[in-house]
């Protein structure tokens, strides 16, 4: 027991870790200035491009699922105006026909006019990829049946009274999707004619729907969500196409800015210190006419000013040697 505490003891130990920062700081401690110089530019490359990555990645893909919600709001409020034109206007022209019809007439659903004008709009281009739906939890229709996820959306919508819209992403067999929900209550008397009970439905409905779904709803009752979907590839794909272009022009930048300073760093850091570094070798083998000529005011200057300063003491001080000794 004892053995293994020790050897936990040795595995928990710091000394790995300083014998890499001392092997670390040896490998700088041989490089040149130059090179210390391009490592830690380097380095400030790759934080700020990584950084900058991930902050436009987030932006990007917040701005893009923004722009698709934009869209499908759009699209969501075009079936609202869709469903109150047939309830309003298509729906008490036809009306009187639905008791005496043997088949019941869908025209006078706002559902079925709202989703019919969408299948049409999915014709064009644009917009062939969005997917509309009125998921409902008792519907007359079975196609507008709401599924298990879309079932758990109407009740958040039904639980939060305040809650008017819902976005997200589900899995479906086909793939990913990104979505827009709002709410869809029975906001007017006319809509509980043919949801209300089977005795008051007409009787084209009840031949072509039967009797056992699409009742029992209730005045200002959520009874639906309104559902406009879209491939969330369309969405990633507009996020990464911008996040390209972006890191493209950031990373140019970057190189132009890293390659600039390179550049003056040689010319006014590496290059006069290198310089002074060869005056420095020739005066100390005896050369005191070497001089060192560097006019700037920056901490180079200061300390050509010192190294010229101390050469000049130096040749007094051998001077003086010199005449003592003779």
């Amino acid at each position: 027991m004892r053995d293994k505490y020790i050897y936990l003891e040795k595995a928990l130990s710091i000394e790995p870790f300083q014998n890499y920062v001392s092997i670390l700081y040896k490998m700088l401690n041989n490089l040149k200035l130059g090179a210390k110089f391009n490592l830690l530019l380097l380095l400030i490359f790759v934080g700020g491009v990584s950084l900058s990555g991930w902050a436009l990645s987030t932006i990007l893909n917040r701005s893009a699922e923004d722009y698709v919600t934009s869209k499908a709001l759009i699209l969501l409020e075009t079936m609202n105006s869709v469903r109150n034109y047939t309830n309003t206007q298509v729906n008490p022209e036809l009306t009187p026909r639905l008791d005496t019809e043997e088949q019941f007439l869908p025209q006078t659903v706002p559902a079925y006019s709202a989703r019919e004008v969408f299948e049409n709009l999915r014709t064009k281009e644009e917009y062939s990829n969005f997917f509309y739906k009125e998921a409902t939890l008792n519907p007359t229709n079975p196609r507008d049946k709401a599924d298990e996820f879309e079932t758990k959306i109407v009740d958040n919508f039904r639980n939060q009274s305040g809650l008017k819209e819902i976005t997200g992403f589900r899995s479906v067999p086909s793939g990913d999707l990104f979505y827009v929900a709002r709410p869809l209550p029975i906001s007017k008397e006319s809509c509980l004619r043919c949801h209300s009970t089977p005795e008051a439905a007409p009787k084209s409905q009840l031949a072509t729907y039967g009797r056992e779904n699409g009742f029992g709803w209730k005045l200002n009752e959520i009874v639906a969500a309104q559902i406009m979907s879209v491939p969330a590839s369309d969405v990633v794909n507009n996020s990464r196409r911008s996040l390209s272009l972006l890191m493209g022009i950031l990373i140019g930048i970057f190189t132009v800015a890293i390659l600039l300073v390179n550049f003056l760093l040689r010319h006014t850091v590496i290059k006069p210190l290198k310089q002074m570094s060869k005056v420095a070798k020739d005066v100390s083998t005896g050369n005191l006419d070497a001089e060192f000529e560097h006019k700037s005011n920056d901490e180079i200057g200061v300390l050509a000013a010192s190294f010229n300063r101390m050469k000049v003491s130096l040749q007094l001080a051998m001077n003086m040697l010199n005449q003592g000794g003779s």
